[in-house]
């Protein structure tokens, strides 16, 4: 028998594939993660040009992200969630494929850990900041950490189309059932609630640019804001999401928690120093 609680929920049944042409398939995680990158190019050449900064570091910025953001979101994902499996398939790490009962298939990079890409673009933009623009590593930093924000709202929003990554169990009247993954009892949509704290992180983000009188030239202020908001909101949603490795039943923490602590406790450290410290202005 239905509950009134169940009744008020939203079923969920959306299509994680937003088409398909043959035997390729377009997810809307896929499409939302690339929107995200193309959509944050555009703010940073606008940011850019605001400040009259050398738009030509943009492209090679744009690479070195993708890359760095890929790569360490994918072996985040391999060291710090899921070892034990591909210690065993090794090749799977690098091709998006998965062995079957009939054989390997094609199924995406589906496994990739925010921290990790964290992880991958801070030794991206460190090498950058020496190849490239030659200025400290935090001065990119302080401007890439904008478009992250929201390209992390927009990742978040391709879990929910793939019915993944949610919460336990409520009784809040816009609890989702997920049909897909054949629940019949309401869960929390916490990659909602991820999403809507990112978009918060990236709009404060954008002010302390654009309209405070001093915050983008003080060096380490917004990436610092943006490493506490981020992950802070990461910390406090896990509480009520549902456990992604059975390793983690039973910990007071979860890993997506335990690794949430140092970048909480970088970004409180950055802000305090940034502004403690006098801001520093470059010449174009």
């Amino acid at each position: 028998m239905m509950t009134m609680n169940t009744l008020l929920s939203i079923h969920w049944n959306v299509s994680p594939e937003l088409f398909s042409l043959g035997p390729i398939s377009v997810r809307w995680y896929g499409m939302m993660f690339a929107l995200g990158f193309l959509v944050g190019y555009q703010i940073m050449f606008k940011m850019f040009k605001f400040e009259s900064s050398n738009t030509d570091w943009l492209d090679k910025l744009f690479i070195y992200t993708i890359v760095a953001t890929i790569v360490g979101a994918r072996l985040g994902h391999v060291f710090f969630y899921d070892w034990s499996y591909f210690s065993q398939h090794l090749l799977e790490i690098v091709l998006p494929i998965a062995k079957g009962e009939t054989g390997s298939k094609f199924v995406g990079y589906q496994g990739l850990a925010s921290h990790g890409g964290a992880i991958g673009i801070m030794i991206a933009i460190y090498l950058y900041s020496k190849k490239v623009t030659k200025r400290p590593m935090l001065w990119t930093l302080d401007r890439l950490i904008i478009p992250t924000a929201l390209v992390a709202a927009m990742i978040r929003t391709g879990n929910l189309m793939n019915s993944e990554i949610y919460g336990v169990a409520t009784n809040l009247p816009w609890g989702f059932i997920f049909d897909r993954n054949l629940e019949t009892v309401a869960k929390h949509p916490t990659q909602i609630y991820e999403a809507f704290g990112y978009l918060i992180v990236f709009a404060a983000s954008l002010w302390f640019f654009f309209k405070s009188k001093d915050l983008k030239d003080r060096a380490g202020f917004i990436i610092g804001f943006g490493f506490f908001g981020i992950f802070l909101t990461r910390f406090f949603v896990e509480f009520i999401k549902e456990n992604q490795e059975t390793f983690e039943a039973g910990m007071a923490l979860n890993m997506g928690q335990l690794l949430s602590i140092p970048f909480i406790l970088a970004g409180a450290y950055l802000m305090y120093r940034a502004l403690k410290n006098p801001p520093i202005k470059y010449k174009s």
